[in-house]
């Protein structure tokens, strides 16, 4: 995922900052993903009302607020333990 210098955009912002005040100045910023785009608007409105503190809380936001285009493989992990009927790698014990 890429902010596109959305992470930076709002460094020099004065905080602390409410959400609104943020998608009012940065709302249009585009944010890349894996499988799509999306912009700054929706992934703070899909957090709801916020104070922010400081620019790492709005980039801690950014980051895991973003849908599901941020993602490779949707529903897939190779840590799951095997399902019923596979065979699954050796326990190694350390």
């Amino acid at each position: 995922m890429r902010l596109n210098r959305t992470g930076d955009a709002f460094d020099g912002h004065e905080f602390p900052a409410t959400s609104e005040e943020l998608v009012e100045e940065y709302g249009d910023q585009l944010i890349e993903l894996q499988n799509g785009e999306e912009t700054f608007r929706e992934v703070l409105e899909r957090l709801g009302a916020q104070t922010y503190e400081g620019p790492d809380d709005v980039r801690n936001a950014l980051l895991t607020g973003v849908s599901h285009k941020a993602i490779g493989r949707r529903f897939y992990s190779d840590r799951d333990a095997p399902a019923l009927g596979e065979n699954g790698p050796d326990p190694v014990s350390f």
